[in-house]
């Protein structure tokens, strides 16, 4: 079980450091976060949701905070882990599009300046693609935490391909097969998976490993 007021601290901790005094010099101008949090916590479990849930957010946050050092702005890297998948129906592809708009509206009602904002936006479409540039270390940090969960040892691998089979129940087999294999071997066509030094070391050999042997018994 989440620990939400963990999670809602997480949250405040995060945009206020993104907010940062130069945003807005008076900080009694600034809307009570709190609020914020608890949409985003109630968007994180909505009942369609099988891996896209606290759970993963949180292990996506607490990589965050394991690779912060090599982030240019770790709070707005931060908030966009927060919105990455805010938005999440398993049956639209538009889930990041809709989750940095989300996040394009909240951040800038919340005080969130316009350029940290955008910033922030650009973090969660990024995570369409896990491709970030070689010199975006925002990018790749946040995109690394989001990967992370491919490098888990077997079993947690496993309960992870079966809560996103859950997720696509309304998918026939075949039909999920096929998608998933795709999906498969985009990622293994990458140069990389990971992109941070730690993400390279720790996680890179295992994960393409792990995404192999899904995909071998995928083709079963």
């Amino acid at each position: 079980m989440a620990d939400l007021d963990a999670l809602r601290a997480r949250f405040v901790r995060a945009l206020e450091g993104a907010r940062g005094p130069a945003d807005r010099p008076d900080p009694a101008r600034y809307p009570d976060p709190a609020p914020y949090a608890d949409n985003l916590l109630g968007r994180w479990q909505e009942p369609q949701r099988r891996y896209h849930t606290l759970a993963h957010l949180t292990a996506v946050l607490d990589h965050v905070d394991r690779l912060q050092e090599y982030a240019d702005d770790a709070d707005a890297v931060r908030l966009a882990a927060w919105f990455h998948d805010a938005v999440y129906l398993p049956e639209r592809s538009e889930n990041e599009e809709r989750s940095a708009r989300l996040a394009e509206r909240a951040l800038s009602e919340a005080g969130v300046s316009a350029a940290k904002t955008a910033e922030v936006a650009r973090l969660v479409r990024l995570t369409a693609g896990h491709d970030p540039a070689d010199d975006d270390r925002d990018g790749q940090v946040l995109c690394d935490a989001d990967l992370a969960s491919l490098a888990s040892p077997p079993s947690a691998y496993a309960a992870y391909t079966a809560a996103v089979r859950e997720e696509y129940h309304f998918v026939p087999n075949d039909a999920f097969r096929a998608g998933r294999s795709d999906v498969l071997r985009q990622l293994l066509a990458l140069p990389r998976l990971f992109h941070t030094p730690y993400g390279r070391e720790k996680w890179e050999a295992t994960a393409r490993y792990n995404l192999t042997a899904e995909l071998e018994m995928l083709s079963l």
